[in-house]
């Protein structure tokens, strides 16, 4: 009878130790998902200057659309926790694209071989970006299935696991995606 009941003790404890790992290796892969979307924020951080001072010479009269690419990179580069980050990189996105639609009244910009160069990176990094999003939210929908099924959703309230956030478009760029683009000939 001791020995069953022995047994069923480790048992269990080699359950919740089973459970309490692989929470934390779920927490694990988000933070690294978060810090691969990281490592592309910083590369288009780093290329937005370029694009600017390559922009400023064609567009003297765009000078808000660039005020606000810097205000935009300026609140990325200040964001410190990860929710902090998506809100500004939503908001860099959304002046980006402003970028987009200024340059197109701009033919002899679109032909600089250096704004071309820049704005392939960028649109390169766009695509890492869009890529490393989904890899993050998928990381955390595995750790919020953990969070919230049984039996780990008991050691996950005991050990302070949480639901997290799901890299969200925000209700701008929401509404900006589901308006069907406007084609000029």
């Amino acid at each position: 009878m001791i020995l069953a009941i022995l047994i069923i003790l480790v048992v269990l404890v080699f359950l919740v130790i089973g459970l309490y790992n692989r929470l934390v290796k779920l927490r694990n892969n988000r933070e690294n998902a978060f810090a691969d979307i990281d490592v592309q924020l910083k590369q288009r951080l780093d290329l937005i200057p370029q694009l600017v001072e390559a922009v400023k010479a064609y567009m003297k009269h765009e000078s808000s659309v660039l005020t606000d690419i810097t205000n935009a990179r300026t609140n990325a580069l200040k964001a410190t926790t990860v929710n902090e980050k998506i809100a500004a990189e939503a908001q860099l996105t959304t002046a980006l694209q402003g970028l987009q639609v200024a340059v197109e009244a701009y033919p002899d910009l679109k032909a600089n071989q250096n704004f071309i160069q820049l704005q392939e990176e960028i649109s390169d990094i766009e695509n890492k970006l869009a890529a490393a999003r989904r890899f993050f939210n998928s990381a955390t929908k595995e750790l919020n299935n953990a969070v919230e099924t049984f039996p780990s959703n008991l050691l996950a309230g005991i050990f302070d696991f949480k639901r997290e956030l799901m890299y969200d478009l925000g209700t701008d760029q929401r509404v900006k995606s589901e308006e069907a683009p406007k084609l000029n000939f």
